[in-house]
């Protein structure tokens, strides 16, 4: 092996605003570096104030206690010896930056400034930061007097510069950056820029981590190079769970990779790079072509330079300073390799092998994502656990479910020894200092509380279901019926206006069969924060619970819930996750987590049982709504994904479903979701905080901006529908069943 150089890079589960907490992850990870023998070690994007501080970015208190943390990191001497990579706004001539400090044996090194800024979807960073556009330019930066103290600098470079040890050259592209068609890493590489870092705070989507890998990738497979990729885990106060999965690719492989989701607050993975096997990878014609040509950066001058009296390479180690090379190589010569087998080679450390990326299902991926969240959500709010009206249905039963897969996250991290997860569930669950939990279920008997609250329209299958459920995973149920509830309302209502209203069944009126159904879903809200209140002190324990909710992405899209119903909650883990994929997902549990009961879950019609069961009718989901969930994931797609508003999407639409659909049921379906869609938009403003899972999401809080008073009509774009269904010849062979 020519060139070896350790690296490493991290996921934390950093928290917004806990300056404390950040700093001791930050410092744990530099440790886990060094003792695995890496010299550069990179950190996730804004790692010192936490990436979700939002509108608290633009405090002076948050820039004021990222540079007093990081004066912490420069004074601690377990940080010398390392070149580190750690994030933090800081203001440069009145303006505000997301920013990159490269640090050194106490000193500052360089300003990194991020160039492009992420502002669509759940991110909005130019609220806050202002983007440094002057590419391949720098200025002297004055440090405050808190770090000249410590660094005895006066000023720093603050700017779109790299890193040059005595051995190669570094470069940062920061988080979006990698997204973006003219990619940093495009002229850096050209540059001769060997090693690349991306310090990233990246949210979890179902099926998000492919593009993620695929652009890493294919940073170092056409021009060759070394990719750090960092990025912040967990749930930092806020609907968003960042997924980890740190990554260091070389020359297009993958060569290092970590989990997507964990409880663990630390995660650090290492690789050692052969640098020839980069300089190799770019001897083509054609890059030194481009390379000597280009006039991208600096008018030809290239990126500034700043030099630091330090290698990463080994080649005068072998035999030497071994020690903290251990960790870092025992993928390559085993796990149980240690000092003096290293001490005894007579060869050069090999380099990392390419690995096979490794990708969870959208099914596992639903069951860890949300889970982790939660957990995170739990311990944070330091509650005493959640509470769940559980109908019986599909939906309340893949919250619970998640819940359970929480507890089992939970119970593998203390056999696993992680202390923290060990401390946190203790307290929660009010437990010695000794009790280590041994199931799940002995988890989730302290944590979860289950109610069905039934009515005259529930039905006994509903009931049992829900009881097998909550026995299975082992929380504590409670069994209700709130008719007498109902009555009192109902008769109130009657006392004061002299009317009776009637369920449609029994010949009331829409607005009556309406109006009742509402009843019965408000009271569930009442009475789950009551029982959430106050069951822990029924069972002689203190504090409160969290109530969960568990309406999902397709009926918060279709409108297809009472506003302050019990889809009104503290936080939901299923309401950023289509119905269908919730299927999957339990189908998925039924074996992997073993639970039989969920086959009698999938095979249920979804029913509200808001209205009487006669023999002739039974209230139906998709019948209420006019459309099948199936449709309403389409739906969704179309309107959010590729931005299609009711013309758009009746256009492709009727490309996707002229074979067996005519172009006016076509078009009677799309107008029908619209309508529904605009009437019911209102209730978007007060949707239950929910994880963010799908990128179809009409979550109103900031990801999906729309008015919530529509001319729900349509009568312009309806009008234009109607024009070209009459121009439009029927494909479907004369299918009338829409």
């Amino acid at each position: 092996m020519g060139h070896p150089v350790t690296l490493a890079t991290c996921s934390l589960n950093q928290w917004a605003l806990d300056f404390n907490g950040n700093r001791d992850r930050i410092l744990e990870s530099i440790k886990q570096a060094k003792e695995a023998g890496a010299k550069l070690r990179v950190g996730p994007e804004l790692e010192i104030p936490g990436y979700g501080c939002f509108d608290h970015f633009l405090e002076g208190d948050t820039v004021l206690h990222s540079w007093q943390v990081l004066c912490e990191i420069l004074s601690n001497k377990d940080t010398f010896g390392l070149l580190i990579d750690v994030g933090m706004p800081i203001l440069h001539r009145s303006t505000l930056y997301n920013c990159r400090v490269i640090i050194l044996d106490g000193k500052i090194v360089l300003i990194r400034p991020k160039m492009w800024l992420a502002n669509d979807g759940n991110y909005r960073e130019l609220r806050y930061f202002s983007p440094w556009t002057r590419r391949g330019q720098w200025d002297d930066f004055a440090l405050p007097r808190m770090v000249r103290e410590i660094s005895g600098q006066q000023s720093v470079p603050f700017g779109d510069a790299v890193v040059s040890t005595k051995d190669t050259v570094i470069g940062v592209e920061l988080c979006e950056e990698l997204f973006t068609p003219n990619s940093p890493h495009i002229a850096m590489g050209l540059d001769g820029v060997e090693i690349f870092i991306n310090p990233s705070g990246s949210h979890h989507e179902l099926r998000k981590l492919h593009r993620r890998v695929d652009l890493i990738r294919e940073a170092t497979l056409k021009a060759g190079g070394v990719y750090l990729y960092a990025n912040q885990q967990g749930c930092d106060g806020d609907r968003l769970y960042y997924d980890g999965c740190p990554l260091i690719a070389s020359n297009g492989d993958v060569v290092a990779q970590g989990t997507q989701f964990s409880l663990d607050d630390v995660q650090v993975i290492t690789a050692t790079i052969d640098l020839d096997d980069v300089r190799a990878a770019r001897s083509s014609k054609s890059r030194g072509m481009q390379a000597v040509q280009s006039d991208l950066i600096n008018n030809g001058k290239g990126f500034h330079r700043v030099s630091v009296d330090f290698e990463l390479g080994r080649r005068e180690e072998w035999g030497g300073e071994l020690g903290g090379l251990i960790n870092g190589v025992k993928d390559v010569l085993g796990s149980k390799t240690t000092v003096t087998d290293v001490q005894n080679l007579s060869h050069p450390l090999p380099a990392s092998r390419p690995l096979e990326v490794q990708y969870n299902t959208p099914e596992e991926e639903i069951a860890l994502g949300p889970a982790c969240w939660l957990w995170d959500y739990l311990r944070r709010s330091r509650t005493q656990g959640y509470f769940i009206p559980l109908s019986g249905g599909i939906d309340s039963c893949a919250t619970s479910v998640i819940v359970h897969s929480m507890c089992r996250l939970v119970v593998k991290a203390c056999k696993q020894g992680n202390q923290q997860v060990l401390e946190d569930v203790r307290r929660i669950c009010a437990k010695p200092s000794e009790w280590i939990p041994e199931s799940p279920q002995e988890v989730a008997s302290h944590l979860f509380v289950t109610c069905y609250m039934g009515t005259e329209n529930s039905s006994t299958e509903t009931r049992q279901r829900a009881k097998d459920l909550a026995e299975a995973i082992g929380a504590y149920h409670i069994d209700l019926n709130m008719d007498i509830i109902i009555r009192a309302i109902v008769t109130l209502f009657s006392m004061v206006t002299n009317k009776q209203p009637r369920f449609k069944v029994h010949g009331g009126s829409a607005a009556e069969n309406l109006a009742l159904q509402n009843i019965q879903a408000r009271l569930r809200m009442l009475l789950a924060y009551m029982f959430a209140q106050l069951v822990p002190w029924v069972r002689g324990m203190v504090g409160g619970l969290l109530v969960l909710g568990s309406a999902n992405v397709d009926e918060s899209l279709r409108g297809y819930l009472t506003k302050y119903d019990c889809s009104s909650a503290d936080i939901n883990p299923i309401g950023g996750i289509s119905k269908t994929d919730l299927k999957r997902f339990i189908a998925y549990a039924e074996d992997a987590f073993e639970l039989p009961i969920l086959h009698d879950f999938l095979t249920a019609t979804p029913t509200a049982e808001l209205e009487p069961i006669t023999k002739e009718y039974v209230q139906s989901d998709e019948v209420d709504m006019g459309m099948t969930y199936d449709e309403l994931s389409i739906f969704g797609r179309l309107r959010k994904v590729e931005k299609c508003g009711p013309y758009s999407m009746f256009c492709k639409l009727v490309h996707e479903w002229g074979d067996r659909l005519s172009p006016e049921q076509i078009a009677e379906k799309v107008k029908k979701f619209f309508f529904e869609y605009a009437r019911n938009r209102h209730k978007m403003t007060t949707l239950t905080p929910s994880y963010h899972a799908e990128s179809y999401s009409p979550d109103d809080n900031r990801f999906d901006l729309r008015p919530f008073l529509y001319p729900s009509r349509f009568p312009y774009q309806f009008a234009k529908i109607d024009e070209l269904v009459a121009r439009i010849p029927d494909r479907s062979g004369g299918n009338k069943k829409g």
